[in-house]
């Protein structure tokens, strides 16, 4: 039940991020071949080096190579719908797929890491990496100041604390799926949150 839970949770991150990568991409007008490489930097970026750095294999891409073909299809079809709605290509685009991504990889992140054995501030931290490098190297592939970096607002930071809901729901010996997606819905809501209300962090100044 909890594996096919977290599958599946992983599998809807997975199209979440690729979404989020796969807009941008078509935002640049990128050719097909670059919306599919970025959607898939994008979805597979942070979890596979969270494989890596937890020593896990096969990477869990691999292990699930139905949504590979899922990605390169969904690649391939999007712009044309897009394309064929007429529908703006907006930043604004991106940011409830990308929300639903940094919750879901977050917070499952960090649970591998905790079952992998790791300590709790090394979990939330895999649970970090999981959740914000993909939409860091997508940004980078497209030639931008990743956002996580530069837009203030927070991101990084609400998957610090989604991670520590994790830690601390397990404590309460809550059933691990549940434990996952109420951290999961956690991180997603206070993502939106700050930025439907333009929440920021303090922006450091050199003196």
């Amino acid at each position: 039940m909890l594996e096919i839970f977290l599958s599946s949770l992983e599998a809807l991150g997975v199209l979440a991020f690729a979404l989020s990568g796969i807009l941008e991409a078509a935002r640049k007008h990128f050719d097909l071949v670059g919306v599919v490489m970025i959607g898939a930097v994008t979805a597979f970026g942070g979890g596979t080096l969270r494989d890596v750095l937890l020593d896990r294999r096969p990477f869990f891409w691999v292990e699930q190579e139905f949504w590979v073909w899922a990605l390169i299809l969904v690649g391939l079809a999007l712009p044309f719908f897009y394309r064929a709605t007429h529908v703006d290509l907006t930043e604004k685009a991106i940011v409830i797929p990308d929300a639903v991504g940094l919750g879901i990889f977050a917070a499952g992140g960090t649970h591998l890491a905790l079952v992998a054995g790791m300590s709790p501030m090394i979990a939330v931290l895999m649970g970090v990496i999981t959740g914000v490098v993909g939409g860091v190297l997508r940004d980078v592939l497209i030639n931008e100041v990743p956002r996580a970096f530069h837009d203030h607002q927070p991101y990084a930071v609400i998957a610090f604390a989604g991670g520590w809901a994790v830690v601390l729901l397990g404590y309460l010996n809550t059933p691990e799926y549940l434990d996952v997606a109420i951290a999961a819905i956690l991180i997603v809501t206070m993502r939106l949150i700050a930025v439907r209300f333009k929440i920021e962090l303090f922006r450091w100044r050199y003196l």
